[in-house]
């Protein structure tokens, strides 16, 4: 495994099954909606997802872009570990095309882990960056902890869309 260059992890409860969840999980196309139309903060959102139909595998590839308050992110996904309904997990080589200063590239991994808790499931989600062509100033040690704070909460709150989602496709 590469060396992190930085990472943080938060999780939601939702009151659906984990099946119900992981089921949005791999459907990557699904991402779009919990993650993009859904999401609260227009400058963190998914805008554009390019994905194969039905439930993603080990090696399925997706292309994203993505809004950010820097600038724009374009991604190019893999999913390297599904484990109905457990565990999901994808890595990115992305590209941020920023607004201010040169592009950044980086290999980031997702993981999304599933475990019963109480009548539904908590959802963790881990978040790590692993190579960059240069450490821009949110990813320097002095910066990372307002950067996890800041990040760590707009993740959560696509996580808490994901979790409704699942809520109502549970209750259909």
């Amino acid at each position: 495994m590469a060396r992190e260059i930085f990472s943080f992890e938060t999780s939601v409860v939702s009151r659906a099954p984990a099946e119900a969840v992981y089921a949005l999980l791999a459907n990557v196309r699904e991402h779009m909606e919990w993650a993009g139309r859904r999401a609260r903060k227009p400058t963190f959102r998914l805008v554009e997802l390019e994905a194969p139909e039905g439930p993603a595998q080990v090696g399925t590839e997706f292309r994203s872009k993505g809004a950010d308050s820097a600038g724009t992110f374009n991604d190019r996904s893999r999913v390297i570990e599904a484990s109905p309904p457990r565990a999901f997990e994808f890595e990115t080589d992305s590209l941020l095309e920023r607004k201010r200063g040169a592009a950044l590239e980086m290999h980031n991994r997702h993981r999304y882990d599933l475990r019963p808790e109480g009548d539904g499931t908590r959802v963790g989600y881990a978040f790590a960056v692993e190579r960059t062509n240069y450490l821009p100033y949110w990813l320097k040690p002095w910066m990372r902890p307002l950067t996890k704070s800041m990040a760590g909460g707009y993740v959560r709150k696509n996580l808490e869309n994901l979790a409704a989602m699942a809520e109502e496709r549970a209750a259909r």
